[in-house]
């Protein structure tokens, strides 16, 4: 499965942003999913997940409340809603599909070449 993310940019502190996470290949209900962030020189960090079986999510405590992950009827688009951002949540936003460990470890064969998330103060 290809996956390819939009909805990134340049937002205000306060503000919100969209990130879609679009699948050719196959549709994502095969898949668990997840999305992480990184900036530049630390390591991957886990954000959020959904289950392919019942829809379960998963959220790290940083985003909870703040963040949504789910998967569109049609199954072959995921999304992620940012909302209330700080300047600390700029980052290269990248969704994943299939996990190999842990949903929360960045142990995923296919990612996504991420979605840049710049929140200015």
């Amino acid at each position: 499965v290809q996956l390819v993310e939009s909805g990134g940019g340049l937002v205000q502190a306060g503000g919100s942003l969209r990130l879609s996470c679009a699948a050719s290949g196959r549709t994502l209900s095969t898949y668990d999913m997840g999305w992480f962030r990184q900036t530049p020189g630390k390591k991957r960090d886990f954000v959020a997940a959904i289950t392919r079986n019942d829809g379960s999510t998963y959220y790290a405590d940083s985003v909870k409340g703040r963040f949504t992950i789910s998967r569109a009827n049609a199954k072959t688009t995921a999304y992620l809603p940012l909302n209330s951002l700080p300047p600390a949540d700029t980052a290269v936003y990248s969704c994943a599909a299939q996990p190999q460990a842990p949903y929360y470890l960045p142990l995923y064969p296919y990612w996504g070449p991420g979605t840049q998330v710049t929140v200015s103060s």
